[in-house]
């Protein structure tokens, strides 16, 4: 099973719910995992195209180039069972839930399938400190 020791080390991530607002956390996490050398891709599709720093924003996790290895989670508790989904369908090998993101119902489904799902409490914030630590 994936541990957050295996995520942290991934270089390559997307965070679902990057917002325009800076205070906002799937910005402010957003901004952390590039500060500290990760590859990451945002997606909202309420922000797509770009963040006013010119930074693309993808609609969907479909339109992610490279799939990225993890996926951390940044919105409401109702899309996770869809974010799961298509994570599945693209191979994401795991998914982060932020604390208040978290479906447990979806979560455990998932994990039912082998699907690699990260919640409880961790946060990318706290934990991402760069991909070679």
């Amino acid at each position: 099973m994936s541990t957050i020791q295996d995520a942290i080390a991934a270089a390559e991530w997307a965070v679902v719910g990057v917002s325009e607002a800076r205070h906002k956390f799937g910005r402010q996490i957003f901004e952390h995992l590039r500060a500290h050398g990760y590859r990451v891709q945002a997606v909202n599709p309420r922000v797509a195209p770009a963040l006013e720093d010119g930074t693309p924003v993808r609609a969907s996790l479909r339109d992610l180039d490279p799939i990225p290895t993890v996926v951390n989670v940044v919105v409401p508790p109702s899309e996770a069972e869809g974010i799961l989904e298509v994570c599945r369908e693209l191979g994401v090998a795991i998914v982060w839930f932020q604390p208040g993101a978290e479906d447990l119902e979806a979560i455990a489904r998932a994990r039912a399938t082998g699907q690699h799902v990260i919640h409880g409490g961790a946060c990318a914030l706290v934990e991402a400190q760069g991909p070679d630590r």
